[in-house]
């Protein structure tokens, strides 16, 4: 079985630990493809470093870990704005791959654009392989910066719990600290994370087509509030970008 991880950053496979656990259980080989490019190179060779040592750690080899957005310009940020570019980047990289099963990817939840424009992405290359979403980040009804971590939005439809031994749950929290440059962070982050895991545990869901035409919940959309991106923006690239073959209708 090949599974692919769709993932922006360097660090998003974080949010993943429990599902990549179960995959590695299963003898699934599993490759990770990072979109999003970096303007300072010497950070984007320590963030790949960490990553690839954090997914060493679960059992991943280091060659199936390929970062397809390096010199594309797909800036931290602004993936959304060079999505044909990327599509042609992962439909390259899954030709090489081969056959593949089932992906994975960073939740459509309006918590991040780049997350949100790689759930667009799994929809247009997956070839009729089914598309899962796991939850970083989100903030319905929340005010200002205020935010959720770990908590998928119902808008997603059901969730896939993945039960995890005491022992498992301590290896996932201690994992933060294979992300030194990203400290600062995960500072804020971390703490968030794991009080949504306490209440609800982890699980993933499924990814329909049409939800990436939807707003991803009502109200402001954290990245609206954090970042200042619109979501009228992210839906116009995706609109723009829609491929004729893919499944669905692009958003009105």
């Amino acid at each position: 079985m090949t599974i692919v991880h769709i993932l922006a950053h360097f660090d998003d496979e974080y949010f993943a630990t429990p599902l990549i656990r179960r995959l590695v259980e299963m003898e699934a080989e599993q490759r990770f493809l990072y979109v999003a490019d970096y303007a300072d190179p010497g950070l984007a060779a320590r963030r790949l470093l960490e990553t690839r040592a954090y997914l060493a750690s679960l059992g991943v080899a280091a060659e199936h870990i390929v970062h397809v957005g390096a010199g594309s310009g797909a800036w931290d940020g602004q993936v959304h704005r060079h999505l044909p570019r990327l599509r042609e980047l992962l439909a390259a990289e899954l030709a090489r791959i081969g056959t593949v099963d089932r992906l994975f990817v960073t939740a459509w939840e309006g918590g991040h654009m780049d997350h949100d424009a790689c759930a667009a992405l799994a929809i247009w290359i997956a070839g009729g392989a089914p598309v899962e979403h796991f939850s970083l980040y989100n903030g319905p009804r929340l005010p200002g910066r205020l935010f959720r971590a770990g908590v998928p939005l119902t808008e997603n439809g059901p969730r896939i719990r993945v039960r995890m031994s005491l022992e498992e749950w301590l290896a996932f929290a201690a994992g933060v600290r294979c992300f030194p440059s990203q400290a600062r962070t995960w500072l804020g982050l971390w703490p968030v994370m794991f009080a949504g895991y306490l209440v609800r545990g982890f699980g993933y869901q499924s990814l329909r087509t049409t939800r990436v035409t939807e707003r991803p919940h009502a109200g402001p959309l954290l990245y609206e509030r954090m970042y200042g991106v619109t979501y009228a923006e992210v839906a116009a690239a995706i609109r723009t970008a829609w491929p004729a073959e893919s499944p669905g209708s692009p958003p009105a």
